[in-house]
């Protein structure tokens, strides 16, 4: 599932914002309606430890 390897990859490149970003613009092309809206539900709970990657959730909402 597609979901599942967006999140993967999401989780390898969460060291880095802006790669962090990227990748999650690039999933969001990817991604079947009923898929972003599990990455919504995954990145609230995933971002809550990691405030510097909370900037790319206004991406994911726009």
């Amino acid at each position: 599932m597609m979901f599942d390897y967006t999140k993967s990859v999401l989780e390898r490149v969460s060291f880095d914002p802006s790669l962090f970003c990227k990748e999650l613009e690039k999933a969001i092309k990817a991604l079947l309606p009923y898929e972003m809206d599990l990455l919504r539900e995954w990145l609230l709970t995933f971002t809550v430890e990691k405030p510097e990657l909370k900037q790319c959730l206004l991406i994911v909402n726009s």
